[in-house]
């Protein structure tokens, strides 16, 4: 049996044709893009699968959205699988009834992973591979499930996450870096591939953001370091891109499509 969605949640709301519509946010992990990203659209009136490695984090994210009114289920799914990630695709419409916006987000950023990821000359294989898998073929593999049941909707929105570390050409990361510069050409040619249908494609690239785990891994002296190279007055939040991605899922953004938007509060270095 569907939850009912709760009319006085989300009655603030400012953005156009999301009540009632469903959102998948993949890799919705509390105090990070995704987590945040899960709470905005619900807030905006949406019905939300917050979907993560770890099922408990996003249960947590879950259980914020019910105790303010909001409507969400979370769903654990590993985005390196292609079973896994269908799987969650067609969990979503079997209970909510469609799927309308999809959010691909997810990331290892792990020590063990991205804190291994040197230059072209060093990386391990086995670094490069899975982030490969993780952040280039794991959004493939919800491209590949969702845009077909969007096309028959007739509508659709979905939102893949770049970095600005492919604006910037670092000495480190190379493997982050090729998976993110990847997702360039792959939502372009999603977006050509649905628009005709009525459904968009776009890709957010984020700046610095202060996520959880940045604000546990970064001292404040490197903080205002950052800072000093961004045109606005503070680093990026993740309420910053949930904004954005709530944008581009609504109405007001039905004329935008195929395109790369950086949010990164004007950094000087791109």
């Amino acid at each position: 049996m569907l939850p009912e969605l709760n009319v006085e949640w989300g009655r603030d709301r400012t953005m156009r044709g999301l009540t009632g519509k469903v959102a998948l946010v993949a890799g919705a992990a509390p105090g990070n893009i995704g987590g945040a990203t899960a709470i905005r659209l619900a807030e905006e009136g949406m019905l939300v699968v917050a979907a993560d490695l770890n099922q408990a984090a996003a249960q947590t994210v879950v259980d914020e959205i019910t105790a303010a009114g909001g409507t969400a289920v979370a769903r654990g799914f590993d985005i390196t699988d292609e079973q896994s990630y269908q799987g969650l695709i067609n969990f979503t419409v079997e209970r909510f009834g469609g799927l309308h916006g999809l959010f691909n987000v997810a990331a290892d950023l792990s020590p063990r992973n991205i804190g291994r990821d040197s230059d072209v000359t060093s990386v391990p294989l086995d670094v490069w591979q899975h982030t490969i898998d993780v952040t280039l073929t794991g959004y493939l593999y919800g491209l590949r499930h969702a845009l077909p049941i969007m096309i028959k909707q007739g509508e659709g929105s979905i939102v893949n996450t770049m970095s600005s570390a492919v604006w910037l050409g670092e000495t480190e990361r190379v493997a982050y870096q090729a998976a993110k510069s990847g997702l360039i050409g792959l939502t372009r040619h999603t977006a050509t591939l649905g628009g005709k249908h009525g459904v968009r494609t776009n890709l957010l690239s984020p700046g610095v953001i202060l996520t959880g785990a940045a604000l546990e891994t970064t001292t404040a002296e490197f903080r205002e370091q950052i800072l000093a190279t961004v045109r606005s007055p503070r680093l990026g939040r993740p309420e910053d891109l949930a904004a954005m991605v709530a944008f581009l899922f609504s109405d007001d953004a039905a004329y935008i499509n195929g395109q790369s938007l950086l949010v990164d509060g004007g950094a000087n270095f791109t």
